[in-house]
């Protein structure tokens, strides 16, 4: 599936940042992503940075109308909705995963929330398409794969969270 272009030009890496060049989609494909936020109450209760409830309505319907994201009615409440990420969104984990071995280089990362990343940089390719597969699997319903990266990442993760209340 490819995004259609409504860029100011057809540079690859200009229509990127169209898509996802502002702060908060991104947070909002992680939160998807890393920490298996679906709904809207999720992604703003338990956000880190504190997203505002109508920038996280604006990013999800832009995310959704741009083929990143899609939204499905939950069963158990009329209203709400179940995000899920398509495989465009899928694809940006090597992205995320640069982006998140750079930000451990060269900013001041909490140990708590690198984690995930430092695990990410030293599996490198092969763990991003596990991981890959498993969000395949979460959100598209594809075959559940043998090894659970994102629990791996969780538990990892938990494990920090916990050092850290002691």
């Amino acid at each position: 599936m490819t995004v259609p272009q409504k860029g100011r030009s057809g540079c690859p890496i200009n229509l990127t940042l169209e898509q996802l060049g502002d702060r908060w989609s991104l947070i909002v494909i992680r939160d998807l992503m890393f920490g298996n936020r679906r709904t809207y109450g999720e992604l703003l209760a338990q956000s880190e940075e504190g997203i505002a409830s109508n920038i996280l309505a604006d990013r999800l319907k832009r995310l959704t109308a741009s083929g990143l994201l899609t939204r499905r009615p939950d069963p158990n409440h009329r209203q709400k909705g179940i995000y899920s990420l398509t495989e465009a969104a899928i694809q940006l984990v090597p992205l995320l995963a640069h982006m998140a071995a750079w930000g451990r280089r060269h900013t001041r990362p909490s140990r708590e929330l690198s984690v995930r990343a430092e695990l990410l940089e030293a599996g490198g390719p092969p763990l991003w398409n596990a991981f890959m597969d498993e969000l395949r699997h979460l959100h598209l319903g594809a075959p559940r794969p043998a090894r659970s990266v994102f629990g791996e990442l969780q538990a990892a993760y938990e494990k920090a969270m916990a050092r850290r209340t002691r």
